[in-house]
């Protein structure tokens, strides 16, 4: 199996999407708020939600402040 370097891995925007239904469960409509009330840099964390590729530290950071395990996150994917 080739992978075409030049189109985003569709499993990259399913953990965005997750992440995004996370934060709007927590109440936040806008992704800056959550990021500023998390001191998470804005601007990365809209990345995150975008799709763009995320290192692991950054989402073990997010399940921190989610409260939720790997397993639990990666189940409904």
């Amino acid at each position: 199996m080739t992978e075409d370097a030049t189109q985003p891995d569709p499993r990259l925007k399913q953990i965005a999407q997750k992440l995004k239904q996370l934060r709007i469960a927590k109440g936040y409509s806008s992704y800056e708020a959550f990021a500023f009330d998390h001191e998470l840099p804005r601007v990365g964390y809209g990345r995150h939600e975008q799709g763009s590729n995320l290192t692991l530290k950054s989402l073990l950071r997010l399940l921190d402040i989610h409260q939720l395990s790997l397993a639990e996150f990666f189940a409904e994917l």
